[in-house]
């Protein structure tokens, strides 16, 4: 998998939790731990996209 391609997963992936989040913000029967687990690993994925963004591309 290219650098690029494994970004745009993981952009989409990021994206993903992001709606996923607000749908459960707005379900008052959510579970709060629920929303810290998504809030976590949103935040993983985007301290990953950040590395990789900062990372030397490889030829």
């Amino acid at each position: 998998m290219s650098l690029a391609s494994h970004l745009e997963e993981l952009q989409r992936k990021h994206g993903d939790i992001e709606r996923e989040l607000g749908e459960a913000m707005n379900h008052p029967s959510v579970d709060d731990l629920q929303i810290v687990m998504l809030k976590r690993r949103k935040l993983a994925l985007k301290d990953e996209i950040e590395k990789l963004r900062g990372a030397p591309t490889q030829h």
